[in-house]
């Protein structure tokens, strides 16, 4: 009956999911928030002062110059027998040095390439949550239009109930009950639309914030959502992906790496070192010296050798600096194997987390053509006066909760596959990029 239609959904979705004129997709975003967002910056400055770090480490293991120059005056007197001497003095010298057996200096030039490996971790980690942090705030404000949707499409279903229940009751075929329950709902439904508006404006807002970009307006969805099952369906296949890539495990192999070297570097303590040393030096004396008064002279001087340094005791000092290394070494095993396990149960967290999700998109898919039938039962049960006004507020009111719940849970299936690749150390912006192919082009 006409009296008792509803607007059809797919009018108040379309209008909603309707791409607007300068809406932009998931990568651009991502693109945005790379030159926007400032964890990222400062992990890239952070691996390029490691880079640097590095270098200066390897300064140990090249040869060192040097360059000095001076000019002194000097007056000497001598009371027996009486003289007075003014004499000046200019002196270059230049002097190099090659270390030939530091092994302190090779070891540090190691520590120094594993800290730009920890930076690089570093930056993946950083990259792989800009990734999922914009992602997230992507959906979170899809989400938030989807339920504005819903709400605005059960405000209208609502309001033409109303409407039905007033001229009903004017003409005498249902009660004032029917007309205050359907009140009730409609003021209902206008609160929750101004919690969706408020909850869309918040999401916006933190998304803007996030990329640098204000007035930010995602793509949605193509319909119908496309979703993809984990592959490979094993996920002691992705905790072992995660124990070899995951950023965290990588940072805490690195640090064991380091620590261990950090013992041979204090075990170092005991040997000797040996340097290349090469000079040449030129004295000048314009006046003469005390010796040679008004003897204008030169002095040249060139030297080569091999200096040995021998350190014989120390005080007990490389002893307890190679026990103080042995104790850190230990407790770099054990935060590599803490990073392993949390890594492991994030992992697998993440893994039954998309499964789970999936399986609540398939029952939410049943569940939306089952309270469509129920509400199309009702609708027809009170045409025909077995069913009241309230079966039929009921059975829309779950209609659209239902419709909230699928949207809701299809968007936490496509990020949760997004952090199941976080867990693992393997999200990358293809993986991005194949996410946003699903968008309305």
């Amino acid at each position: 009956m006409q009296l008792f239609r509803m607007l059809p959904l797919t009018l108040a979705l379309g209008a909603a999911l309707a791409a607007p004129a300068q809406a932009q997709s998931l990568i651009e975003l991502v693109e945005s928030a790379r030159a926007y967002d400032s964890s990222w910056q400062s992990a890239q400055a952070q691996l390029e002062a490691a880079r640097r770090r590095a270098d200066q480490a390897r300064a140990g293991l090249l040869p060192s110059a040097g360059l000095s120059a001076g000019v002194s005056r000097s007056n000497t007197e001598i009371t027996v027998p009486p003289v007075d001497r003014n004499t000046s003095a200019q002196n270059l010298a230049l002097s190099a040095s090659q270390p030939l057996y530091r092994p302190a200096n090779r070891i540090a030039y190691e520590q120094g390439q594993r800290g730009v490996d920890v930076a690089q971790a570093q930056l993946d980690a950083a990259q792989q949550d800009l990734l999922v942090r914009v992602s997230q705030a992507y959906f979170d404000v899809l989400a938030a239009q989807d339920t504005l949707t819903f709400v605005q499409a059960q405000k209208s279903a609502v309001s033409e109930q109303l409407a039905a229940a007033k001229r009903n009751f004017e003409v005498g075929t249902a009660t004032i009950t029917d007309t205050r329950e359907a009140q009730a709902r409609a003021d209902l439904v206008t609160a929750q639309e101004i919690a969706a508006e408020n909850d869309l404006r918040v999401k916006k807002l933190a998304l803007d914030q996030l990329v640098g970009i204000q007035g930010t307006k995602p793509l949605a969805l193509a319909q119908p959502v496309q979703l993809s099952p984990v592959q490979p369906d094993s996920v002691d296949h992705w905790v072992q992906t995660a124990h070899d890539q995951q950023p965290g495990v990588r940072q805490a192999a690195l640090a064991l790496d380091v620590a261990r070297l950090e013992t041979q570097r204090a075990q170092t303590g005991h040997l000797p070192t040996v340097d290349l040393q090469a000079s040449y030096s030129v004295t000048r004396n314009p006046n003469g010296t005390v010796t040679t008064p008004n003897v204008n002279t030169r002095t040249n001087n060139a030297t080569v050798g091999v200096a040995l340094n021998l350190p014989l005791f120390a005080g007990f000092a490389v002893q307890n600096r190679v026990k103080e290394t042995l104790a850190l070494e230990q407790k770099a095993e054990a935060d590599l194997e803490t990073a392993r396990r949390n890594v492991a149960q994030a992992t697998r967290s993440a893994f039954f987390g998309v499964q789970s999700g999936m399986g609540q998109v398939k029952a939410l898919e049943a569940a939306e053509q089952s309270s469509q039938s129920a509400l199309d039962a009702n609708k027809l049960g009170y045409q025909v006066g077995v069913r009241i006004n309230i079966d039929v507020l009921n059975a829309q009111s779950q209609l659209f909760q239902t419709k909230r719940d699928l949207a809701v849970a299809r968007y936490n299936v496509l990020l949760g596959q997004l952090k199941l690749r976080q867990a693992v150390g393997t999200l990358t912006l293809d993986d991005v990029k194949a996410l946003n192919q699903q968008l309305v082009k």
